[in-house]
Order: C-alpha cells, then structure tokens, then sequence
C-alpha cells in the first residue's frame, strides 16, 4: 500500500534503523523510543489491525513474537524482562495502521501502563 508508511519501509522506499529482519517480518528502533529499548515489529505482509488478522496469517503472527524473543535477546533485555504490546485502532493508541508489535524493555516497566 503506498500510503502505509511501513509499507514503504518494507518496500525500502523509507530506511528505518533496522535491528532484525526476515523474509517474512521486519523489526526496526521506534523514532519515538519509550523506554532504552523500543522496536517495533511488523509483518512484511500489510494487515491493518489485529481485527484483520485472517486464518492464513497465524503463523505469521506467531513469526512476529519469535522476533520479539529473538530482538530482546539480541539487545540484552530478555532475562531481566521486556513487554510486547499491540495496539488496535486509534483508542487503543494505534498510530499506524499497519499491524506492529512494540518490543519495549530496558527499564523497570510499570503496570497498568497507562
């Protein structure tokens, strides 16, 4: 989709800092950081929400979390403890409709987070 912002990134129209990548997922730095760590991981393949998630994708979303395992170990914060969040629409605080796992640790995180 042109007008995706992580399509374009995907496509390797737009360069995000990327921290792993495979032939079916891409986990990038988050400009916005929230914590010492903050990567995003996105399916390659546009899904706009976890609503849209079809039968066909769940093996590409369990690739989404092996990725996030695999990110928190590759940056040192597995052990001590990560969080993995994903937003669905807009009063969930989903900013991209483009589905993205957030990878966030570093840091003591807080509960409820918000």
């Amino acid at each position: 989709m042109s007008d995706c912002l992580f399509c374009r990134m995907v496509s390797g129209e737009l360069k995000p800092d990327v921290v792993h990548e495979t032939d079916d997922v891409l986990a990038f730095r988050d400009i916005n950081p929230q914590a010492p760590l903050h990567v995003l991981v996105i399916p390659k393949k546009h899904i706009a929400t976890v609503n849209d998630i079809q039968i066909e994708d769940e093996a590409l979303i369990g690739q989404l979390y092996r990725a996030a395992a695999h990110v928190a170990r590759q940056e040192g914060v597995a052990e001590k403890g990560y969080r993995t969040v994903m937003n669905c629409n807009a009063d969930a605080g989903q900013e991209v409709f483009h589905l993205h796992l957030h990878v966030v640790g570093g840091r003591k995180l807080k509960w409820p987070p918000g």
